[in-house]
């Protein structure tokens, strides 16, 4: 009997354990099949759907009339998937793309902290025929795989690259902070034009989804495409730029270092501008860009250097405009006031020199012919505090605003500056001479000297430089112009204007010292300047309006090395001015805005 009821203990607990197995198999097969049926279904479609990210065409450049000055071409893009790829194919894929040997190691070891299903770019812009052979061979190449994007296309008759500027591959740092905009090897703007409107530039990308086999390779459509995203075309920029001017002064740089740049008073547009020497943007953006940046910044001539934004020389004679109207203002000066000029003034033993014996000189005639003994007769009773305070308020000692990443403030020396770097009453007289004439320590951009000049043609007032004149949405078709603050000078008398405006005037159609411009179509005001360089000739300086009466232009050049600015700097300034204001074929503003 107890052998029995052993048995029969036996045979129920096997049974409840049978029992209990065959409910936890037919629950997870439930929950499986039914509950998590739709969880699995997603999980095996995306098994087998790829969804190819499509780039967004980056918005193009135009210039004020829209003509094209930076597009875009198609690019073949090779990339490399590091879960799929095989380190053992890096010489075949280096000799492929023409790399240098350990190039593709560097590049998945740089972004080594992300995902390894994420592709890597490898080589941008590769030949045709090289995609060709990958495609023929793509199964004995896992991982390899190539896009058709697109890069920036510059061959538009214009350079430009100091300020269009260029695309560099997305840094980990930028890529972290914007990952949901942006993805490994995409290209940003890092400088110019390209920097500082990024966000309207980029567009958004889209997508398309494929059906791919168990190889990767595409099978079909997915759902014939209805599920596709199409990208968005990045915002064109129209820009402020004049082509033909624009391709007029960078011909008239070639072989030369400095910078030119010119605006119209009345709009603050930038009509042409140039840093020299330049650069080929088409190199960067590249594999072996660099490499081309490495040679660019080891050439004596600078050429990444912005000349017009970034390089502070001192202005020369073109400042004395400035120290004439604090004069005035100040009432150190009147009209009529004159001095008598016989080359110089000597104060304390030193003979300061002039550029010439000029007899009896008023301020008009100071400026016209640029004698320094008028401006060292006056310098003492105008003070240090005054110069500081006119320089200021004409702009200089900070930016000037234009819409690039990068400027510098210039130098306006003062009380304070001179007592830190020379000590409390050892320093002199001969500061305040120098600064007289626009030398000693005040240092300016060229964008600042434009400004200037613009706020001198419109007795007080002008616009903010600026490049961008509006934002276009070629998918909206719309147009957003651009508003810019309005910079002024107030508080100086009218007359006091005038007779500066004057001298600039006489500079070039009276007795001055650029006559060699003088033309019978248009009325140029102006005045040449010479930058002392202790290591070498000195530079050309030459600043102007044009026409006198109702200014439509104003022009800052600076040839570096070469002399005189009559000579050197003031035939680039005409032949701009003629092209801006004689070109029939360009639409000119018919009326002026009023301030």
């Amino acid at each position: 009997m107890i052998e029995s009821i052993d048995i029969i203990i036996r045979r129920r607990i096997i049974f409840i354990i049978i029992i209990s197995f065959v409910g936890i198999i037919s629950f997870k097969l439930f929950r499986l099949q039914i509950l998590e049926r739709s969880r699995f279904e997603q999980k095996s479609k995306n098994n087998s759907i790829k969804k190819e990210i499509i780039d967004a065409p980056r918005g193009v450049f135009l210039d004020r009339n829209g003509e094209i000055l930076v597009s875009n071409k198609p690019s073949y893009d090779v990339l490399i998937t590091p879960y799929e790829y095989n380190t053992e194919l890096n010489p075949l894929i280096e000799k492929s793309l023409e790399l240098d040997s350990g190039y593709v190691d560097q590049v998945l070891h740089k972004f080594r902290m992300y995902s390894k299903y994420a592709p890597r770019l490898i080589k941008r812009d590769a030949p045709f025929q090289v995609i060709s052979w990958y495609e023929e061979n793509s199964v004995k190449l896992p991982g390899v795989s190539y896009k058709v994007g697109l890069q920036r296309d510059y061959n538009f008759g214009v350079n430009g690259a100091h300020y269009f500027g260029y695309l560099n591959e997305i840094s980990g740092e930028m890529l972290k902070k914007n990952k949901d905009i942006y993805s490994l090897g995409d290209f940003v703007g890092v400088s110019g034009l390209e920097k500082v409107y990024e966000n309207y530039l980029r567009g958004q990308k889209g997508y398309k989804l494929i059906v791919v086999d168990s190889r990767g390779k595409k099978v079909r459509d997915y759902e014939n495409g209805k599920k596709d995203k199409a990208p968005q075309k990045g915002n064109d920029l129209l820009l402020t730029i004049d082509k033909k001017t624009q391709e007029i002064a960078e011909d008239l740089f070639k072989d030369k270092r400095g910078g030119v740049v010119a605006m119209n008073p009345q709009t603050g547009e930038v009509i042409a501008f140039v840093s020299a020497p330049q650069y080929d943007l088409n190199n960067f953006g590249k594999v072996k860009s660099a490499e081309y940046i490495k040679q660019l910044n080891e050439d004596p001539g600078k050429p990444l250097f912005n000349r017009v934004t970034l390089a502070q020389q001192s202005p020369g004679s073109t400042f004395k405009m400035l120290v004439a109207l604090a004069m005035l203002q100040e009432g150190v000066i009147r009209k009529n006031d004159y001095v008598i000029c016989k080359g110089g003034l000597e104060i304390g033993g030193r003979l300061f020199k002039c550029t010439h014996v000029h007899g009896k000189v008023s301020v008009e005639e100071a400026i016209e012919k640029s004698c320094n003994t008028f401006f060292y007769n006056y310098i003492f009773k105008l003070g240090l505090n005054n110069y500081e305070k006119y320089s200021r308020l004409f702009g200089f000692g900070k930016p000037t605003g234009i819409d690039l990443p990068f400027e510098e403030d210039g130098l306006v020396p003062s009380k304070k500056y001179y007592d830190r770097v020379y000590g409390k009453r050892n320093w002199n007289k001969g500061q305040l001479i120098s600064l007289s004439i626009g030398q000693g320590e005040l240092s300016v951009t060229l964008m600042q000297l434009v400004q200037y000049t613009s706020l001198l043609a419109n007795k007080g007032w002008t616009i903010k430089p600026h490049l961008v004149k509006a934002i276009k949405n070629s998918e909206m078709n719309s147009t957003e112009l651009l508003s810019y603050d309005t910079v002024r000078v107030t508080g100086i008398k009218d007359r006091n204007w005038e007779l500066i405006r004057k001298g600039m005037y006489k500079v070039v159609n009276g007795d001055g010292t650029a006559t060699n411009i003088k033309m019978k179509e248009i009325e140029i005001a102006g005045k040449t300047g010479t930058v002392q360089n202790p290591h070498g000739e000195d530079h050309a300086l030459f600043v102007a309006f044009a026409p006198y009466e109702h200014p439509q232009i104003a022009v800052a050049v600076l040839v570096e090395n070469v002399g005189y600015g009559s000579t050197y700097a003031a035939p680039i300034a005409q032949a701009l001015i003629k092209s801006y204001l004689l070109n029939t074929n360009t639409p000119r503003e018919k009326g002026l805005a009023v301030r």
